[in-house]
């Protein structure tokens, strides 16, 4: 096969790939016409189809997610209204409020997070609402879920930590989500073919990706809580998740096993 020929291979293949995280990014930022998304999306597939080197060891795919991810972050950018105050009191109000609604296990309300704050309940749901238009949000959720589900060059004691409960986290997931989330994370594989494969729908895939990136996440809020109840993001049931976190213990050893026992009770 020619080197252009392969170039287009790429390009064909992962042509998915763009229309799936344009999807994943326009329903977090709303504000940014999809069909806008596609196009840099797109573009930024070419180039990476054209500056990609098989030679350096990293699989296409995810050399492409970050083109296409980079792409999506610069086009949010330009659109973004806020000056840098305005960004400073978003940045400040959402960690209050991401802060209060880990110690509570809740989501909490303006005016708690107004009393925190001291300042007025209608200065902060000014703020929300000006972070639903903003892109810091979407930049931080990107790079938690690159810099969680990606090998790093150097890693701390507390990377190689989480890393590790990822691990057995994603060998506990229930069978089919496991299945998605290593054809998609691991295999870069279009979720197109996934569906196929699966003989389910595109969203149905979709679907279950998310699900299983929430039940990760519900993991790591379990083992890093401080004291009382960690938050659920997750919309399986109770039992479900308790399955899930007692196949995490069964493999991570006595640590991660205390960890993730429920708070107050000793494993």
């Amino acid at each position: 096969m020619s080197t252009s020929d392969e170039r287009n291979r790429l390009i064909v293949e992962n042509l998915p790939l763009v229309g799936y995280l344009a999807s994943e990014t326009h329903a977090r930022a709303t504000h940014v016409p999809r069909e806008d998304l596609v196009s840099a999306g797109a573009l930024a597939l070419v180039t990476a189809a054209d500056a990609f080197d098989p030679h350096l060891g990293v699989p296409f795919g995810a050399y492409a997610r970050r083109r296409i991810l980079g792409a999506f972050a610069d086009e949010m950018r330009s659109m973004d209204w806020a000056p840098r105050g305005v960004r400073s009191r978003i940045k400040e109000t959402t960690r209050v409020q991401e802060a209060l609604s880990s110690a509570l296990g809740r989501q909490v309300s303006p005016a708690e997070i107004a009393t925190t704050m001291g300042v007025s309940t209608a200065e902060v749901s000014g703020a929300l609402a000006d972070a639903a238009r903003t892109v810091t949000t979407i930049d931080d959720a990107y790079d938690s879920d690159l810099t969680s589900l990606t090998p790093l060059p150097e890693e701390s004691a507390i990377v190689a930590e989480r890393r590790n409960l990822l691990e057995h986290a994603i060998h506990a997931l229930p069978e089919r989500m496991r299945a998605i989330v290593h054809a998609v994370y691991i295999e870069e594989r279009p979720v197109k073919d996934i569906a196929e494969e699966l003989g389910v729908s595109h969203s149905a895939v979709s679907q279950q990706r998310a699900e299983a990136i929430r039940l990760l996440r519900d993991a790591l809020e379990q083992f890093y809580r401080e004291g009382g109840e960690a938050t659920v993001s997750s919309r399986v049931s109770a039992s479900v998740r308790d399955g899930f976190f007692a196949r995490i213990a069964d493999a991570g050893g006595s640590r991660i096993a205390r960890a993730l026992a429920p708070a107050g009770v000793s494993p």
